[in-house]
C-alpha cells in the first residue's frame, strides 16, 4: 500500500508542470491579441513589430515594440505598447533611442 501511494505521489509531481503549462495555441492566441490591439491603437499603416515580450504573471503585461517611417517627415516613429493580459487593454507611448 505504501509503495502504491509513493508511486502515485511521484507520478502526480511529475505531471504537475505539464498541467500548468500553456499550450502553443494559447500563447499564439495571446500574441495575436496583443499584436492586433497594439497595432490597431497605434494607428500605424504597416508597422514592423517585435515578437511579444512576456513579463511575469505578477506584472501581467506583454510588450510589443512597433516602428514605422512617417510618410510625411520620413522619420522613424517608435512606439512601445504594453498589453494587459487580464483587461485586454493596451497603453502606448512613443519613445526615442538615446543619441538619436
Amino acid at each position: 500500500m505504501l509503495k502504491t501511494t509513493v508511486i502515485a505521489a511521484v507520478g502526480l509531481f511529475c505531471l504537475a508542470p505539464i498541467a500548468n503549462a500553456s499550450s502553443d495555441a494559447a500563447w499564439n492566441a495571446l500574441f495575436a491579441k496583443a499584436n492586433g490591439t497594439c497595432i490597431g491603437q497605434s494607428r500605424m499603416v504597416s508597422p514592423e513589430a517585435t515578437a511579444p515580450v512576456v513579463f511575469d504573471d505578477a506584472t501581467g503585461k506583454v510588450a510589443v515594440l512597433l516602428r514605422e517611417k512617417n510618410p510625411k517627415s520620413k522619420k522613424m516613429v517608435n512606439v512601445i505598447c504594453l498589453y494587459d493580459k487580464k483587461s485586454g487593454k493596451a497603453s502606448l507611448a512613443e519613445y526615442q533611442w538615446q543619441g538619436q
